[in-house]
């Protein structure tokens, strides 16, 4: 037999070993002078402070204990189990350690296996203790807000900030151009000719009109649209209409209209199952889905693991600004949020599926809609029977019809008033099993085992019904029970044997049988009643971390819990209710000691109003994002949005009343030698409209918008019906399409020919800041599109009613509806002469082509 060089190396160095180790077994390691040099000259440059291979530090006593990727790597006591040894005392080269250089001689390895089998002893040194501190939890975002003892406005902590670089704010904007902002900045749209003389002698009382108009909802529901990656459509291949998932967009912006408590937003859009409102739950499932499917387990469980990872990444990105979605392979690389808390968010949201329920739009309590609707058809998933609390100490499911064979049930769950599940550990008695109970696959005690999935599963004896008992050791208040024939992760695989009729029996001795439930209170087909594509909820199985991302490698469970180590802890039972599970994220997120949500929440408010943030990554928050410009102030809007009820027009009020906001957009060249990019904002940053705001302002100045509030959305996009959709933009559009742009019923991934050349995000992303391109092809869109042409024949229509046949008041006019002002003498003439030569729609054509319509100031 042949062997290489290092292999007849290693084994001659084992051989020394265990002579060296016979010999000094009894010899005491002193790690200080014998172990530590070894890690520090041949471990550490791959497993320190600033590389951690396989997710290892071996630099500090508590970071070794931690292990790594595959857990731990010292068991005291056991060197033959620790696997700090077996790599350093490898004969395979390419799993020994350290992989480069010299392997440790044998005299190191007897060091490292004796140290260990002796106990693993590790003093700390001064040097462990301060290395052990995790220098990351002193990032600025991770501290309690504190309200600032040196500001009592938003101008005093700009103004403060700009004298340290002997800079001031500009002088206020004129009349004119400050109510023109307001009205587009707060309500998207232009201000009318009357509107504008109405506000104009007093800007300051317009605001609260403005915050009034229901105007204000459509407007600011876009920005939050954007953030939280919403579209009406699938994505991936097929990326086929959601016909329902237009609700979640009428309640964003009933919620903004209506000032809903921003903390209630949170808990309404995690858990509005839970507060009757079923239209919020759209945030959850308002990302892609992949419609192809696959008999491929592996192909199934990706997706699935795919999915949740969009819920995760968009709720933590969202709410808390961080990027979870980073330590889905491994702990975080900069931020303090170990793999375990991406799992352990992962298990609160792991019960969220895809898809469409019953839309209660009632304002009545969810019990008492729930009497006058019939429930959803039974499902191979999830069923869940509701009833008045009651006791008992049995509970008997009987099957009375089957869609198939002999019916089958993976899980029979009953739970008590506290959520908790009974039956786990009741006695099971089953009127019979198929094939006697021969088959491994199907056997009662799977009923109550806690796991699901057809491959343990009870299945009855006999064709079309069958009976399942549990006894319980002591009488239970119950209200709840959840039955389910395949309730496979991803969901069901199997629709056969479902049981389509049963009653649901309770008995306090076993004898005498109360009906709490059966199928009579659900609908014969399809759900009765209007539909919402906001998610649907079943109890998940465990949830495991999966090594390095993969799902087809599962690890350690991992129970449902929010982060560790940034805000308080909080972990729930592996066994917790689906609802209450998402419930208690979403108070954790929306609670004042949160050091995220408030803060992160009020940037985003400044961040539209100015064009940038005060921290300019509004969903990154961690150590890669930017530290803000004005902390102090970032924490005073924090601050008075909790003391004020979570009032979102509060800080809304403080940003419009404030100096900074009313300023002059004038430029300054020695300030922009000081702050190029007005980041000081030492006047207001002018911007282009938004792309939304450009169409609706065309519509609106032409007089042909449409501004019909709610229901389902107009479509940009010409008809068909395609396996895999294709959007192809419509060559002409009406009145249908003249609603604003917050009601286009928007795809993923595309985009319409106008709105696309305008950085419109294509929803396949959640986009918390746009990007704002000067190109060719706007500036030709707007003069040479179908739109801006059948616009500018509208507008001029209008000009020609309103002004009559004076060609100068038509201009006038113009001019009045569009940049609120009247023409300057040589735009009057350039004017004449375009129409004269060309006709009024050219010179509409023209004006809706200049930077003043298109751009705040």
């Amino acid at each position: 037999m042949k062997h290489d060089l290092f292999t007849i190396s290693r084994i001659a160095c084992m051989a020394c070993i265990v002579g060296m180790f016979a010999s000094s077994a009894a010899a005491q390691v002193d790690f200080d002078r014998e172990i530590r040099p070894i890690l520090e000259n041949r471990c550490v440059e791959c497993h320190g402070e600033k590389k951690q291979k396989g997710d290892l530090r071996l630099d500090t006593k508590s970071h070794a204990s931690k292990g790594g990727e595959n857990g731990a790597v010292i068991v005291a006591g056991k060197s033959v189990e620790s696997a700090l040894f077996k790599r350093v005392a490898s004969a395979n080269k390419d799993e020994v350690m350290p992989p480069n250089g010299e392997p440790l001689s044998a005299a190191q390895i007897v060091l490292i296996k004796r140290w260990i089998d002796s106990g693993a002893v590790w003093p700390e040194s001064a040097a462990d203790q301060a290395a052990s501190v995790d220098k990351r939890l002193q990032h600025w975002a991770w501290q309690p807000i504190r309200r600032p003892a040196n500001g009592r406005c938003v101008d005093d902590f700009i103004t403060a900030k700009l004298a340290e670089t002997h800079l001031t704010l500009s002088a206020p904007a004129d009349a004119r151009t400050l109510v023109r902002r307001m009205y587009f900045d707060v309500t998207g749209l232009p201000p009318t000719p009357e509107q504008l003389e109405s506000a104009i002698h007093d800007p300051q009382s317009e605001i609260e009109k403005l915050l009034a108009s229901r105007r204000f909802g459509e407007k600011w529901a876009r920005h939050w649209l954007d953030v939280v990656r919403f579209a009406e459509s699938d994505g991936f291949e097929m990326n086929r209409a959601r016909a329902n998932a237009w609700p979640y967009r009428d309640y964003v912006i009933a919620a903004f209209n209506d000032d809903k408590p921003y903390d209630q937003f949170i808990r309404e859009q995690l858990a509005g199952d839970a507060f009757n409102a079923d239209a919020a739950t759209g945030f959850l499932v308002g990302g892609g889905k992949d419609r192809v499917g696959s008999n491929d387990p592996v192909l199934t469980t990706n997706q699935r693991a795919d999915e949740l990872h969009d819920m995760v990444s968009t709720t933590a990105a969202t709410f808390l600004g961080i990027t979870l979605n980073c330590a889905r392979c491994h702990d975080h690389k900069f931020d303090p949020i170990p793999t375990k808390d991406y799992y352990g968010f992962v298990g609160m949201l792991q019960g969220v599926q895809h898809g469409e329920r019953l839309w209660r739009m009632s304002v009545e309590a969810p019990e008492k809609v729930e009497e006058k609707q019939s429930w959803p058809a039974v499902v191979a998933g999830r069923n869940d029977d509701n009833f008045p609390p009651t006791n008992a100490r049995f509970v008997r499911f009987t099957i009375t019809a089957c869609s198939s064979g002999e019916p089958c049930i993976d899980e029979l769950e009953v739970f008590n008033t506290d959520g908790e599940n009974v039956a786990r550990g009741a006695k099971v008695t089953v009127s019979g099993t198929f094939a006697n109970g021969t088959n491994a696959n199907h056997q009662a005690k799977f009923l109550n085992d806690g796991q699901y999935g057809n491959a343990r599963s009870w299945i009855s004896e006999r064709k079309g019904g069958g009976t399942a008992q549990l006894e319980f050791a002591n009488t239970e208040q119950i209200d709840h029970v959840s039955w389910s024939r395949d309730r496979s992760e991803g969901g069901p695989k199997y629709k056969d044997r479902l049981a389509t009729g049963y009653h649901i029996d309770v008995s306090d001795d076993g004898k005498s049988w109360r009906t709490v439930s059966s199928d009579k209170r659900r609908a014969n087909s399809a759900p009765k009643g209007p539909q919402v594509y906001a998610g649907t909820f079943q109890m998940p199985g465990p949830t495991r971390r999966n090594h390095r991302g993969d799902p087809m490698q599962p690890r350690e469970e991992v129970t449902p819990a929010v982060l560790s180590m940034i805000g308080k802890p909080m972990a729930l039972p592996g066994n917790e209710p689906e609802q209450k599970r998402r419930l208690a994220l979403a108070n954790w997120i929306a609670s004042a000691d949160n050091p995220l949500t408030a803060r992160v929440i009020v940037n985003r408010l400044w961040h539209y109003h100015f064009g940038t943030g005060l921290v300019d990554t509004p969903s990154d928050y961690g150590i890669n994002g930017s530290r803000p410009t004005h902390p102090e102030l970032l924490d005073f809007l924090a601050s008075e949005l909790i003391t004020h009820g979570w009032s979102l027009k509060h800080v809304h009020r403080l940003i419009l009343n404030s100096k900074t906001y009313q300023q002059s957009s004038a430029f300054n060249e020695v300030a922009a030698r000081v702050d190029s990019n007005t980041r000081l904002l030492w006047r207001f940053p002018p911007r282009r409209l938004d792309a939304e705001a450009v169409r609706d302002a065309m519509l609106a100045v032409s007089g042909k918008l449409d501004l019909t509030m709610g229901g389902p959305g107009f479509d940009l996009f010409e008809r068909n019906d395609n396996y895999v959709k294709v959007y192809v933009t419509k060559a002409e559009c009406g009145p249908a399409e003249f609603r604003r742009m917050v009601y286009q019923s928007k795809p993923r991934t595309m985009l319409d020919d106008f709105l696309g050349a305008f950085d419109c995000p294509d929803a396949g992303q959640p986009q918390p800041k746009r990007t704002s391109s000067t190109t060719p092809l706007q500036a030709l869109n707007l003069l040479n599109s179908n739109f801006s042409l059948q616009q500018s024949t509208f507008l001029a229509e209008r000009l020609k009613q309103e002004a009559g046949g004076d060609v100068t008041r038509q201009i006038e006019r113009a001019f009045a509806l569009m940049f609120q002002r009247k023409p300057t003498a040589e735009e009057l003439r350039g004017a004449l002469a375009l129409v004269k030569q060309h006709g009024l729609p050219a010179l509409c054509r023209a004006l809706y082509n200049t930077n003043e319509f298109i751009r705040l100031n």
